[in-house]
């Protein structure tokens, strides 16, 4: 055993000194190693003269490959870039000291037909009386006319006469996932034709600019700015699954890596709207609400550990009207206001209400007028109410 030992010692010594003396001398080891390093990209030195003296710059023969992820999102830019316009609203205003002003103001849109139908935000093309013009990518500018407006879920349908567009294709956005990667293009402080990326960083209600409640809205951290409003949020085929809408920017007038648009699907039942009736018709129960999840069932002694919790039935709005209620306790959710107590709703016509994401996509199935059987839990009592569907516009505030 000893010997053995020896034995190696000796071969290991003596294979050493080969490699040092012969083989890195000659230049194998180097050979060997260039082999197996990753070749570098072939260059050049530039030799430039001049009066601070002469510099050699280093400049690439050629551009190197695009990888997976760059190609990916370079097809999404030439797929959609011919798609996304620019709209400038141009609005009269009283000035004491100059009399009649112009006021301008700019925000994104996106064709959805080749008949010149382009979708936008209600807040981009401002109220009534406002001349709007739109700018396709090519930097031709034509008149936009708004047909209809959809103030309750911050949208405009717009139709401009022009040749040769080029339509978005819509996805589906009742499975978004948290993770998904998204794209946003735009007009960012009127530089036209940005795109920016990121991913969906959560689904949840928020208020839009006029304060009405955005269901299920999609959270992004992809850079949106004044001027994206009313641009496509996209996913990585470059399909449309929202509307940007709106940034969370602390007072800042730029991203802070919090932006929300409004779900496709919603735009999606509001065109089938206007098509069936020349005019939105999105349905509401009238009601304020809180999504409950196990813990917070878990916390108000819920007989259920899903549903959406009724805060608040409104007035005359259509839970108001079947015997819906409200909460009466007030509570709080960290710094949060809640009324606690009310009903819970589990299930519209038999499918279950998990979250606002259900709810959402349970008013998205059914028009105003509607009549659709809810499932609700008041204390232990398990009860189904008949509930008439009112338009949105008819009740103050809607979720």
């Amino acid at each position: 055993m000893k010997a053995r030992r020896v034995l190696l010692v000796v071969l290991l010594v003596a294979g050493f000194f080969e490699l040092t003396q012969h083989w890195w001398a000659a230049g194998t080891v180097d050979a060997l190693v260039s082999r197996l390093a990753p070749a570098a990209a072939e260059s050049h030195l530039d030799a430039i003269a001049g009066p601070v003296g002469p510099m050699q710059l280093k400049v690439a023969d050629a551009q190197p490959a695009y990888d997976a992820e760059e190609q990916n999102n370079i097809a999404v830019y030439k797929r959609v870039l011919p798609s996304v316009v620019n709209i400038t609203s141009t609005q009269v205003q009283f000035d004491f000291f100059y009399g009649p002003v112009p006021q301008q103001g700019q925000g994104s849109g996106f064709i959805l037909d080749k008949q010149g139908l382009i979708l936008t935000n209600n807040h981009v093309v401002g109220e009534g009386g406002a001349q709007l013009e739109v700018q396709l990518y090519d930097k031709h500018k034509y008149k936009a006319q708004v047909l209809t407006v959809d103030k309750q879920h911050d949208l405009a349908l717009l139709k401009i006469n022009a040749p040769n567009l080029q339509p978005v294709e819509l996805a589906n956005s009742n499975n978004l996932q948290v993770g998904q990667k998204v794209f946003a293009i735009g007009n960012p402080f009127g530089l036209a034709g940005t795109m920016t990326r990121g991913i969906i960083s959560a689904m949840r209600s928020v208020r839009g600019p006029n304060n009405s409640a955005i269901d299920n809205a999609i959270q992004t951290d992809a850079a949106i700015n004044p001027g994206n409003s009313g641009g496509p949020l996209l996913n990585s085929r470059g399909q449309v699954i929202g509307i940007n809408t709106l940034i969370a920017s602390n007072n800042a007038d730029q991203s802070a890596g919090v932006g929300f648009a409004i779900p496709i699907n919603t735009a999606r039942a509001a065109l089938d709207d206007y098509a069936k009736y020349g005019h939105v018709r999105r349905p509401s129960l009238g009601i304020v609400s809180l999504e409950i999840g196990p813990d917070l069932a878990e916390q108000m002694g819920l007989q259920a550990d899903y549903g959406v919790l009724i805060e608040r039935a409104i007035p005359g709005g259509a839970a108001d009207r079947a015997g819906l209620k409200g909460g009466t306790q007030r509570g709080y959710l960290g710094n949060t206001p809640v009324a606690l107590g009310g009903d819970l709703i589990i299930a519209i016509d038999g499918q279950q209400i998990t979250n606002a994401q259900d709810l959402s996509a349970a008013m998205n199935s059914h028009k105003s007028g509607d009549t659709v059987t809810v499932t609700v839990f008041r204390g232990r009592r398990k009860l189904d109410f008949k509930v008439i569907l009112q338009e949105a516009g008819q009740q103050a505030v809607t979720v």
